[in-house]
């Protein structure tokens, strides 16, 4: 597989050319994937409704788009690719839409600050966290993974985890009166000391600026009680924080739209986060192996807000992770990190035998069990690696993403377990795997993998000749809710 650098040398227009590099990739990875129609020249396609071609460099992370025209191949940069994607959608699906274009300009713009910012910064020195603050190109199969809601850079940068921060939480009192919680939330109340009357509740400082609290503050229902004596650091989830000290994650609500949804804690996800995140912890606990999941123990929040203040207490690490083990993220592992690894392993092929046997199993065996369908993407495990960087354990996360059978059916149960899983997740692993050691065949020990007996489905997936692609670009053009994936059908690497 060729290999394609988004780092060229450093120069004048370094930071300008990376950042259309890396906003192209995901950009056409979408473009190639939804709408496109390959041609039998490698790396040339047909763009449908406008009825031009498409040349490309690269497979995984698609680089130098350029376009046929007067019998010649033009370059194009990252604002000609995006009027590009917008008249070939309006053409594809009859539809306009003004608001995506911008966020796809809002993503690149981003890029370029992170760039920046990153140049600048030093990365933290725990691997895990680097790995969880790595994440500059995102979602690979999004067209704006790093769009921050067009608000000013000076808004977002200070809590960006791709830009390394790290900043203290606020700490606001909530009169007691108008407090609600479920679950365990009560390690909040070791973050600070709230007055006779309140309780405490930390909050994420972006959020405040984001929602208006004017009234609350007034009349005496919020107070100000100052910040953590810690600083927390933003993961990869960019609302989810991790405070190493306590070894507690923190999710928050962000107003703002992050890849397809708004990013805040929604009330009918929040009234159902304890009997989703029992039924997964049930299944953990039945499941062989050291495989664990990283539990939502329980949230508090202010009646009067109830979703822009509330508070999810997660677990930590240290409870599930095997004696020495490091957790590193599987989206990390993908886009590459100082220390990880992927690219240094010494037996490739052994190193994903090892990976499979940490994340498949348990995954499967939720499904086919327990009837938990496990949002077993990269972004939402942890692989635990051994002193010589071999995978030996698996660490799921977050019950928002969890779907229960019956909740939903069967069939749809699988298809998001496998597009989580697979699409999503294990043919990123074993691209890059094969980009820093080109030669491995990474499929065959993956159908040895995802053979389960007794789980018939299972063998229809090796011999079904596709697999379900999320359509990421058409979903945010068609202004679909983000929870209404829709697929297109992918060629299967497994079949046969």
């Amino acid at each position: 597989m060729e290999r394609v650098d988004l780092m060229p040398p450093s120069g004048g227009d370094d930071v300008m050319e990376r950042a259309d590099a890396y906003a192209a990739a995901p950009l056409l990875n979408c473009l190639l994937r939804e709408v496109a129609h390959p041609l039998p020249e490698p790396g040339v396609y047909r763009l449908p409704g406008v009825d031009r071609l498409l040349r490309v460099r690269g497979t995984r992370r698609p680089a130098e788009p350029e376009v046929r025209a007067g019998g010649r191949w033009h370059r194009i940069g990252h604002a000609e690719l995006v009027k590009l994607v917008a008249e070939e959608l309006r053409r594809h699906t009859g539809r306009s839409n003004h608001e995506l274009p911008a966020e796809m300009i809002d993503s690149r713009d981003a890029v370029a600050a992170l760039l920046a910012a990153r140049a600048r910064a030093t990365p933290p020195a725990d691997p895990y966290l680097r790995s969880e603050q790595s994440l500059v190109t995102g979602h690979p199969h999004h067209p704006a993974p790093k769009a921050r809601g067009g608000g000013p850079t000076a808004s977002w940068l200070p809590y960006a985890p791709e830009a390394h921060a790290r900043f203290p939480l606020v700490l606001l009192g909530v009169r007691a009166d108008t407090v609600v919680e479920e679950g365990d939330a009560s390690a909040l109340d070791i973050l600070g000391d709230a007055p006779p009357g309140y309780r405490l509740l930390p909050a994420h400082p972006w959020q405040l600026d984001l929602v208006d609290l004017a009234d609350a503050f007034a009349d005496g229902r919020l107070v100000r009680l100052g910040t953590t004596a810690f600083d927390a650091w933003p993961t990869a989830a960019i609302r989810t924080l991790y405070a190493p000290g306590a070894d507690l994650f923190l999710k928050f609500s962000l107003d703002v739209r992050i890849t397809n949804d708004i990013r805040r804690l929604w009330r009918h996800d929040l009234v159902r986060l304890r009997g989703t995140d029992s039924a997964v912890t049930a299944a953990f606990a039945a499941i062989p192996g050291p495989a664990a999941w990283i539990g939502d123990r329980g949230y508090r929040t202010a009646r009067f807000a109830y979703e822009e203040l509330a508070v999810l207490v997660r677990d930590g690490l240290r409870g599930h992770l095997l004696p020495g083990a490091t957790p590193l993220l599987a989206a990390g592992l993908v886009e590459g990190f100082a220390g990880s690894p992927l690219p240094h392993a010494a037996d490739p092929m052994a190193w994903w035998e090892a990976y499979l046997a940490a994340v498949v199993p348990p995954a499967l065996a939720a499904f086919a069990d327990h009837g938990v369908v496990l949002e077993a993407h990269l972004q939402n495990t942890l692989v635990a690696v051994d002193a010589s960087g071999t995978p030996v354990q698996a660490l799921f996360r977050d019950a928002e993403g969890v779907k229960l059978l019956p909740e939903v059916s069967r069939a749809a149960g699988w298809e998001r377990l496998v597009y989580c899983l697979i699409v999503n997740h294990l043919t990123e692993v074993a691209a890059a795997l094969v980009e820093h050691h080109p030669g491995l065949d990474p499929w065959p020990a993956a159908r040895r993998a995802l053979t389960r007996p007794g789980l018939p489905e299972t063998a229809a997936l090796l011999a079904s000749p596709t697999l379900p692609g999320k359509t990421n670009l058409l979903l945010r053009w068609t202004g679909a809710d983000g929870a209404e994936a829709r697929y297109r059908p992918l060629p299967n690497p497994l079949a046969g």
